[in-house]
């Protein structure tokens, strides 16, 4: 019961400072408002943030799923609980650290938190989960590998190493193709169907709000979204032949 209750702990901290963050807004400019500053261009447009309410609604399931007391010792939960609340905490954290401008240390919280829920999902996928079991954390890990990815690149730029003109956007095109082999890298690897996907939700995303000014870029991010859908869709491992 005790674990139960840290987890339900952990989870509702997060959801507290998302709406404080939303609310507020911390520091009076909201997380969206900071990002815009600049012009990253691996930064999708602005609907595609919506993937936070699917992430929490599954994490929530997750939660629940632990209430009843034929379930809550399981080696999914007993297993994985520390690490569950370790996520949740560098998830809040960095909505501090970002929005206080902070921002060379919201990038190692965000390389916590991706490396944090690496290891949540492969020690979920060690206790052979089902597919609600794992999901949360196929999708939600898929999120923040390409967060991780925007959060340096800002970063980089805030502080001038990068522009945001050519040399912008051949960094940006660097981190799309990077995202992209990532994506279909774990779906061979771990045969997840759902980490790609949250890719290409992404990738649209980066096409739509680039189909303007960066139309080449967008293009990119449209044609490596359907690249990393027919890895997710149609990718089968390769049977040894039998002789």
């Amino acid at each position: 019961m005790k674990r139960l209750l840290l987890n339900i702990s952990a989870f509702a901290l997060v959801i507290l400072m998302n709406t404080l963050a939303v609310t507020l807004p911390l520091n009076d400019q909201s997380t969206s408002e900071i990002s815009n500053r600049l012009d990253i261009l691996l930064t999708p447009a602005g609907y595609v943030f919506s993937i936070w309410s699917l992430i929490y609604l599954l994490l929530a399931m997750w939660i629940i799923r632990q209430f009843p007391k034929s379930r809550r010792n399981l080696p999914l939960y007993l297993n994985t609980s520390g690490l569950f609340i370790l996520s949740c905490l560098l998830n809040s954290g960095w909505i501090l650290v970002w929005h206080y401008n902070f921002f060379l240390v919201s990038v190692f919280v965000m390389i916590g938190l991706f490396l944090t829920l690496v290891a949540l999902y492969r020690a979920v996928k060690h206790t052979g989960p089902t597919l609600l079991d794992i999901a949360p954390f196929s999708i939600y890990m898929g999120w923040i590998s390409i967060a991780m990815i925007v959060n340096v690149l800002y970063y980089f730029t805030d502080i001038g190493l990068i522009g945001e003109g050519s040399a912008g956007f051949y960094w940006s095109l660097a981190g799309l193709l990077f995202a992209a082999v990532l994506a279909i890298g774990v779906r061979i690897a771990q045969k997840d169907w759902l980490y790609p996907l949250v890719f290409v939700w992404a990738f649209i995303g980066i096409g739509i709000k680039n189909a303007g000014e960066h139309q080449t870029f967008a293009y990119t991010a449209y044609i490596l979204a359907l690249i990393i859908l027919l890895a997710a869709l149609f990718y089968r491992k390769a049977r040894p032949s039998v002789r």
